[in-house]
Formats: C-alpha cells, sequence, structure tokens
C-alpha cells in the first residue's frame, strides 16, 4: 500500500470498454506523479491509501479491470511531517 496525495482528476474520453465509467485522478506518490483510478471518490488535496497490481485491479471491481494502482481509502487525520527531525536551535549543522 502507499499514501500518497490526490493532485487532480485526469479527464480521459477516448478508453478501452473495460474502463467504463470509472473516475482517474492523479496521485504524488513523494516526487513521482502517478494515475489511479477512484474507487473511493475523493477531491485534488485528499490524503488516501493506494493499492497496486493485482490488489488494484480487484479494489477497482474486477481482476480484469485494466488498473495498477486504485485508491482504497481517504485518510482522515495525517501529518506527513509528524516524526521528522527538527532543526538544531540556532541554525546549526
Amino acid at each position: 500500500m502507499l499514501i500518497c496525495k490526490v493532485v487532480k482528476p485526469l479527464v480521459s474520453t477516448n478508453r478501452i470498454p473495460d474502463f467504463e465509467h470509472k473516475h482517474l485522478q492523479v496521485v504524488q506518490d513523494g516526487s513521482t506523479q502517478k494515475v489511479a483510478v477512484d474507487a473511493v471518490g475523493c477531491i485534488p488535496g485528499d490524503w488516501v491509501i493506494c493499492v497496486g497490481s493485482s490488489a488494484a485491479r480487484e479494489a477497482a471491481g474486477s481482476k480484469s479491470y485494466p488498473s495498477d494502482l486504485t485508491i482504497v481509502g481517504i485518510i482522515d487525520h495525517w501529518d506527513p511531517d509528524a516524526g521528522k527531525a527538527s532543526p538544531a536551535p540556532g541554525g546549526g549543522a
């Protein structure tokens, strides 16, 4: 599983039939942007949980679904900076 931030929706009007009408979202995984199937109805700015590989296909609705990244949950409260070391007082290195 991955924790990602939703950047924006992705609109694709020409799709293979298996994609049906599933919504797509651009998500940020660190410095990398990826496209994920939105199975939960998230919005830009949401922190989400994503699954990949065969779990992504099944979470999107079918093992034959052509997805390798699916959003399966919206994180209610999470601070991505929690637990990071603070800089030393006085600006020391």
